[in-house]
């Protein structure tokens, strides 16, 4: 097949799924076009510090560095061999009629393409706290974050608190690099934790380094607890108000707060392409629809954690059936995916545990009090909310459009979850699902004015 007549393929992600999606793709003589926000590839789990970092990949990826360095290396040698092109420091904002709208360094165009792979992640699941407008208040992501890729603690003392496997493993990151964690508030009782054990055993290794990592958190960690407020001065966090498993009220001093309660998926470009969405009562989140391959119609596939929440093992092993249901649709030869299909469904057995053992707080999101500010980007508190639930009905969109809940910089990542437990209690709902899901709309990420006004560019 000639260069000129191959389908043009995007890869929307550099992540454990994009890259080995990637990997695929040009192993059956395609050249994917890979578009990334990071610099380099390696996506959030495997983020990558700038270059001359000095710290090794064991201080930044612990147990699993040689994982990390594996997908670092296959994704540099393909980039360099010409098998592959990538666009960094690039986001998409927008799809329509077959394209997306791309801004980075160069500005912003248009790219064309045939087949879409969408490997877009997760984020952090963020419940309301009161306090936590303030600055100094951050996700356990972005906390993350700026300890692999630059190696800095965000605090001289810190609180964890939320539920889920990233609040135990940033807390050991943070220990072992060095910071001071004041103390790590799980939302979840020990009791519930352990509901999910039958599939945590789907990978017994990783839940009991899981344990592992609890262990040295021996003091610090407090489970069942029910966070009160964070209280702050001018500067930011001064400490955590918070209820111990006894009932008891606690008082914890800090200058900093990381807050997650395990991931969402990030679905905003998903929907743009067109793909159904379904609740999923079990993660209490809506999710993109497709097949066991990744197909969701319409030349899109879904990769990754942006279709399901399985970690970066299960990333790698969704972009690898993702691209070779892309190829086998195009009629060009695939690998045999068998083995991969089987590894997927241990994996959605682990991740289903994983959601059982760390459920989303649904009951504490409906009762906020009335003065918890919901909505960061537009200063909704629940109280204002609950107000236009009453005179606007009990559907997320037309809440939106009413009380401005979701209309941030943010498009409602951060606040649409809780938002959508108060609307479904105001409205007595049985369950958040009857309340709707915000749609999606470009752009997706902010943008300056001059992308959305200028002629832009069209690629292919």
């Amino acid at each position: 097949m000639s260069e000129a007549a191959k389908p043009r393929i995007v890869v929307v992600g550099a992540g454990p799924a994009g890259i080995r999606a990637a990997e695929i793709l040009a192993a059956g003589g395609l050249v994917p076009i890979v578009i990334d926000e990071g610099e380099r590839a390696g996506g959030q789990i495997y983020r990558r510090p700038p270059p001359g970092f000095t710290r090794p990949a064991e201080d930044l990826y612990g147990s699993e560095a040689a994982k990390a360095v594996a997908l670092h290396q296959t994704f540099d040698a393909m980039a360099a061999a010409g098998r592959l092109v990538h666009h960094p420091r690039s986001s998409v904002i927008a799809i329509a009629d077959g394209r997306l709208q791309v801004i980075g360094d160069a500005g912003a165009r248009w790219m064309s393409y045939d087949r879409l792979i969408l490997a877009t992640g997760a984020m952090d699941r963020v419940m309301p706290v009161p306090g936590w407008e303030n600055a100094g208040v951050y996700g356990l992501g972005a906390m993350q974050i700026a300890l692999k890729a630059q190696g800095a603690a965000l605090g001289r003392s810190i609180v964890l608190a939320g539920s889920g496997p990233l609040l135990t493993l940033l807390a050991v990151q943070l220990l072992k690099a060095g910071g001071q964690v004041a103390a790590v508030l799980d939302t979840t009782p020990m009791r519930r934790q352990l509901r999910g054990f039958a599939g945590l055993s789907a990978r017994l290794l990783f839940a009991l380094r899981g344990l592992m990592m609890r262990r040295r958190l021996a003091g610090i960690y407090h489970a069942g607890v029910r966070l009160e407020r964070i209280e702050a001065d001018g500067r930011g966090p001064v400490a955590v108000l918070w209820r111990d498993g006894a009932g008891r009220n606690r008082r914890t001093p800090c200058d900093a707060v990381g807050l997650g309660w395990h991931l969402r998926a990030e679905t905003r470009l998903a929907d743009l392409a067109g793909c159904d969405f379904a609740y999923d009562e079990t993660w209490r989140q809506w999710l993109p629809q497709a097949d066991g391959m990744g197909r969701a119609g319409r030349g899109v596939y879904l990769a990754g954690d942006g279709l399901r929440i399985l970690g970066a093992d299960g990333a790698e092993v969704a972009g690898r059936l993702a691209a070779a249901a892309c190829l086998q649709d195009l009629g060009l030869p695939a690998p045999d995916t068998a083995g991969d299909e089987r590894r997927l469904a241990r994996l959605n057995r682990f991740a289903r545990g994983v959601a059982e053992a760390f459920p989303w707080p649904a009951e504490a999101a409906a009762g906020l009090p009335d003065d918890t500010v919901v909505c960061r980007c537009e200063g909704v508190t629940a109280g204002e909310l609950r107000k236009t639930v009453e005179f606007g009905g009990g559907e997320v969109n037309r809440v939106k459009s009413l009380g401005r809940v979701g209309m941030g910089r943010c498009q409602g990542r951060y606040c649409e979850l809780a938002a959508a437990e108060i609307v479904a209690d105001g409205a007595g709902h049985a369950c958040a699902a009857a309340a709707g899901r915000l749609r999606g709309q470009a752009p997706v990420r902010p943008a300056p004015i001059s992308a959305l006004v200028q002629d832009v560019a069209t690629d292919g």
